[in-house]
């Protein structure tokens, strides 16, 4: 069972959601199920032969300074 994160377009407000099937929440805020599933990054370290860190998660990718609380947010 994945936690997905979603935001509202009704109030603008983002959260996350433990899924269980096919199910799709309403906002925990204003009760609306005007929401969309957003895109999060996944967390990993990929090593090479000799130990060295080849890549990490997408969340380091191309935004290492950025403010933004999710990569919807961001304007890169």
């Amino acid at each position: 069972m994945p936690i997905y994160e979603y935001h509202c377009k009704n109030c603008d407000q983002g959260f996350e959601y433990l899924v269980f099937g096919s199910e799709k929440p309403d906002c925990p805020s204003c009760k609306s199920k005007k929401v969309s599933k957003l895109m999060s990054p996944c967390g990993f370290i990929s090593r090479g032969s000799g130990g060295e860190t080849v890549s990490s998660s997408a969340g380091a990718s191309s935004c290492n300074d950025c403010a933004a609380s999710s990569c919807a947010g961001c304007s890169h």
